[in-house]
């Protein structure tokens, strides 16, 4: 006989279907929460790689210590941009402490070796503590060539201190010379993140043979004598291996796509140079997408801020004209790279020289560029390889700059960048000036692209 449900069971069912309902919604939430805190990965400027942080605090001395794989990290700044962050450390975030050694004896070369051999291991990128580091592809890296004069090393460091947007740049200084006094100079620097690396094979370091000048070397085949013969040649070298190391050794430039700015230590730069870069690099994808290289500086006598300041010339890469403050990306150093035969054979020791060269003969197109008609750096060097014996004031010099500068400060930062002309020079290939027939200082340069150096 079947049961009966009477009406009281009837009246509660409706409480316990409602009480199961809720508990199994609650049991989906707990679930859904776990799972989001698991899987959880920060688009915001608090984010941080913890991957990235544990390799910083527990790094080998011989490895790098700064290591990054993101590279499809969101920029902080939202969705809404459209550029990615390859490279994100956040402030006070690790506390790993840098060993300077100092008081290395001049003549202790091996020493001096073992240290730059360190150095360039360990890649110590200074500041980080304090500002962090967050490369993109809108932002722009600085790479300083320095040899041995202190003095206008100081000027150019006391000119970036004032570019705006310094503190998110990484500022690498790339040495040919072992100094305790530019080494102290550089470790001053407070502005933004910082990071030297030291040329291995350089005169210093083999100053009676090769790349130094042993007693029974013949005598180089200069068209253009100019003094100290391995300096010049060591000047094209310490070039073509500071962009081998930059772009494909370095661990924190791994993923960079952006630019990277190349300067010299007798030059000075205007406070607005960054913004510049960057709003040339806009005005490239928009006027002129063929543009592979642009300049920041030029060597006009007459400079006319209030014509010109918002101002780009477009036109072929010329060296006389357009290797000061030079600015590409890694697509452009690629291709470079790829003619690496043709620049280390073609007999000429200048390196702007060359790649005027290698932009005829071996780029693909050419090498286009965009160049500021207002000048945003300055060549300060009146002494140096090129410039022997005249007597050398860059103090006065700075202060002809700075007023300058001072007297156009209105028309700096200007709003907006537009085409103002094309470039009436015509693109020729070179003839070599000579001075690089040793076939060592062939194998030398070759043997930077096959990671030997």
């Amino acid at each position: 006989m079947p049961t009966l449900t009477s009406p009281l069971d009837m009246r509660f069912r409706p409480v316990r279907l409602i009480r199961s309902l809720f508990m199994i919604v609650l049991i989906l939430f707990v679930f859904l929460n776990l799972h989001v805190l698991m899987n959880f990965e920060p688009h915001n400027s608090d984010a941080y790689d913890r991957t990235l942080l544990y390799k910083l605090r527990h790094s080998n001395n011989l490895k790098a210590h700064v290591q990054t794989d993101r590279s499809q990290l969101q920029d902080s700044d939202g969705p809404e941009n459209s550029s990615k962050v390859e490279v994100l450390i956040l402030p006070n975030q690790y506390n790993q402490t840098f060993v300077s050694r100092h008081n290395i004896p001049e003549h202790n070369l091996t020493q001096i070796k073992l240290e730059i051999d360190r150095r360039n291991a360990e890649q110590y990128v200074h500041n980080l503590q304090k500002y962090g580091l967050s490369l993109g592809s809108e932002s722009v890296v600085i790479v300083v060539q320095v040899h041995d004069r202190a003095n206008y090393l100081k000027i150019l460091l006391d000119s970036l201190r004032k570019v705006k947007g310094i503190e998110k740049t990484l500022l690498i200084f790339s040495h040919d010379v072992f100094s305790e006094q530019l080494n102290s100079i550089v470790e001053t620097i407070d502005f933004c993140p910082v990071m030297q690396i030291f040329f291995p094979v350089s005169a210093q370091l083999h100053p009676k043979e090769f790349p130094g000048e042993h007693p029974n070397d013949c005598p180089r085949n200069f068209i253009i004598g100019s003094g100290e013969v391995q300096i010049h040649c060591q000047t094209k070298h310490h070039w073509f291996w500071k962009l081998f190391h930059v772009f494909d050794q370095l661990t924190v430039m791994k993923n960079y796509t952006g630019l990277v700015l190349l300067l010299e230590e007798d030059y000075y730069v205007a406070p607005d140079v960054i913004t510049i870069l960057q709003m040339m690099n806009h005005l490239k994808k928009k006027d002129c997408k063929d543009c592979r290289m642009l300049t920041a500086g030029n060597y006009d006598k007459t400079q006319s801020y209030s014509i010109n300041s918002g101002k780009v010339e477009l036109g072929h890469w010329i060296s006389s004209r357009h290797n000061m403050g030079m600015a590409f990306n890694r697509d452009l150093w690629k291709d470079i790279k790829k003619c690496t035969s043709e620049f280390c054979n073609f007999d000429d020791y200048n390196w702007d020289w060359t790649l005027q060269h290698l932009s005829m003969k071996c780029i693909p197109d050419k090498v286009k560029v965009m160049k500021m008609k207002a000048t945003r750096v300055f060549h300060i060097g009146e002494c140096g390889v090129h410039h022997k014996g005249k007597n050398c004031q860059p103090d006065n010099k700075k202060k002809q700059i700075e007023t300058q500068l001072q007297s156009n400060k209105q028309h700096l930062f200007p709003n907006v960048l537009s085409v103002g002309g094309q470039s009436k020079f015509k693109l020729r290939d070179p003839k070599p000036n000579g001075g690089w027939g040793d076939k060592r200082d062939r194998e030398l340069c070759l043997s930077f692209a096959k990671g030997q150096v």
